[in-house]
């Protein structure tokens, strides 16, 4: 065969890559602002991070001044709710495409957090069991969706044990490093969220700062994508 009947060789395919991790660095994002309402704006109880709630519970049961048992236990028992939807939910996108499962997750997030955005606009400094509830829903509801998924060091939620990874397997401790990037990530999407949060509450109320909440898992939902050869269904996840 000579050169010029030589076929052109096909170009190499570039990879596509899941947009879940930026996803989740959002919700991230969004886990710092939903716990500066809950605990600023809400009686000093967290939606989204539930050790700290049994902490609380235990503070009150002791007697500190400031501490709500019963919005603790209102959030403890939403939370719990929507990991339990969350279940039913994973169950009936079985054997159907991550894509699908996780939009759905991220959708119906969004829609519970526009909810309590029109209640905190609408009764501004009322409906505080309402609003626990509604957070804690959507929190449990994703907290249980990202526990399947088991991306490496992004829970959205918590950050114990991203820290003692951090600290745990540094080159200081010995370690390679691996996964210190996303690691720092995650910590840093929490703190910018916790502070912007908490300036606007502490300035403008808990409306607006839940619209951001809401845009940004909005926006998240959007943005997310999965490469279109990727089968996995969620059992695989």
């Amino acid at each position: 065969m000579s050169e010029a009947s030589v076929p052109p060789a096909e170009p190499t395919p570039v990879p596509r890559r899941s947009a879940l991790p930026v996803a989740l660095t959002i919700l991230t994002v969004v886990s710092g602002f939903v716990d500066a309402v809950s605990y600023l704006g809400l009686g000093r109880v967290f939606a989204a991070n539930m050790t700290g709630n049994v902490l609380v519970i235990g503070f009150a049961a002791a007697g500190a001044p400031g501490f709500s048992v019963l919005g603790s236990l209102t959030s403890l028992g939403a939370f719990l709710a929507g990991a339990a939807c969350a279940g039913r939910l994973a169950g009936a996108f079985a054997g159907r495409a991550r894509a699908a499962w996780v939009r759905s997750v991220f959708v119906t997030e969004a829609v519970l957090l526009a909810v309590a955005t029109a209640v905190a606009f609408a009764w501004p400094g009322r409906a505080t069991y309402a609003l626990v509830a509604v957070l804690a829903g959507a929190m449990g509801l994703r907290n249980a969706t990202v526990r399947k998924l088991a991306v490496p060091d992004m829970t959205t939620t918590v950050l114990t044990m991203t820290l003692t990874g951090l600290a745990s397997d540094s080159s200081l401790a010995g370690g390679s490093d691996q996964g210190a990037g996303r690691r720092i990530v995650s910590v840093v999407a929490m703190l910018v969220g916790a502070a912007l949060g908490a300036l606007l509450v502490l300035h403008h109320g808990l409306g607006w700062p839940l619209l951001v909440s809401t845009l940004l898992v909005a926006a998240a939902t959007a943005g997310y994508r999965e490469p279109a050869a990727d089968a996995d269904d969620i059992r695989s996840a």
